[in-house]
């Protein structure tokens, strides 16, 4: 318990440190063009963004995406995160609550956050690796009551734990287990990566499994692989950190070839997401919502209304992109 809750509190100083970094790297989205439209025939401003996943009602497209797991700290971070989150009317998902179970209930992951947002959706998160050994489907529903999700989210991170001195990495029978737990839950089920991708070919596994909806969460956000590395005291993980750090399927490329095979799946698109046009970006190619983790992690850290005025600029922008374009052409390698 102690190795785990000095990693997710690493984890979270390492992204607020990576962020500065990320901001001056080319981004995946910079090759996606939307073509302009010079007489669009809507109300420029105030036409209607609302969308409905999984059967829940939302005023805008986007989801707080995952990205606290038990430290003290992210009681704070996910009191703003749901209460902006609420005012809002958008989606929200929390971090691991692998700790929270082990330690009956901790760091907001309880009944407060309902509290905190009780009208919209909220999405549970548990990794794939610890659902075949680790909890039973009593402890999973118990993980979705705690919070009385949803949804629950199974995150996928076989290359992260292969980056951790005592990562999980043994994956056989994983999408058995995934499977089993999309039958038997009464919420739906929503695979997410970490920041490397999911590939058309595991998207359709997934979705045969009984898997409701694909977070993407592709290459061009947050990189795991890197602040595993630099967490490592192992010279041998570092290395490899070094070596893998450019890996994974960016997410206008995963968005784009999900959506072409499967054309009805509900598609969450996350990874790289900087700002509103990104978003609008991400909807043209065919996502249904567009999530955010990393940028909105330094507002969390603030305020309720700090986290407001980062989706309110959000907004602004992916209407301007979304009312002012036509179609677009990509670049994607």
């Amino acid at each position: 318990m102690s190795e785990i809750l000095r990693r997710k509190t690493d984890h979270i100083d390492l992204v607020l440190e990576q962020r500065l970094d990320i901001a001056a790297r080319v981004s995946p989205w910079d090759q996606i063009h939307l073509v302009h439209n010079a007489l669009p025939e809507k109300d420029l401003l105030n036409f209607d963004l609302s969308t409905t996943f999984l059967g829940k009602q939302l005023r805008l497209p986007f989801l707080i995406s995952s990205m606290t797991g038990g430290p003290l700290k992210a009681e704070k971070i996910n009191a703003h995160l749901a209460e902006a989150a609420q005012e809002l009317g958008i989606a929200m998902g929390v971090g691991s609550q692998r700790i929270a179970l082990l330690s009956a209930g901790s760091s907001g992951l309880t009944e407060k956050l309902r509290k905190w947002a009780p009208s919209i959706p909220l999405y549970a998160n548990l990794g794939a690796a610890q659902l075949r050994d680790d909890f039973s489907l009593a402890e999973i529903q118990r993980a979705v009551d705690m919070i009385e999700a949803d949804a629950l989210i199974i995150h996928l991170n076989c290359l992260q734990e292969l980056m951790q001195e005592d990562g999980d990495t043994d994956w056989r029978g994983l999408l058995d287990a995934i499977k089993t737990v999309c039958a038997r839950l009464p919420v739906p089920v929503i695979a997410k990566e970490v920041g490397l991708g999911i590939s058309t070919g595991t998207a359709i596994r997934l979705v045969e499994a009984g898997v409701q909806a694909i977070d993407v969460a592709g290459k061009g956000g947050t990189n795991f692989i890197e602040v595993e590395a630099s967490r490592a005291a192992d010279t041998r993980l570092q290395a490899l950190g070094e070596i893998f750090k450019e890996w994974g399927i960016t997410t206008p490329k995963s968005v784009q070839s999900i959506r072409a095979e499967l054309p009805d799946i509900p598609l969450i698109a996350s990874g790289g997401i900087r700002h509103g046009l990104d978003a609008a970006k991400a909807i043209k190619l065919g996502a249904n919502l567009v999530a955010q983790a990393g940028p909105v992690l330094d507002a969390a850290t603030k305020s309720t209304h700090a986290v407001l005025e980062h989706f309110e600029l959000m907004e602004s922008a992916l209407r301007i992109g979304l009312a002012c374009s036509e179609d677009f052409t990509t670049v994607l390698d």
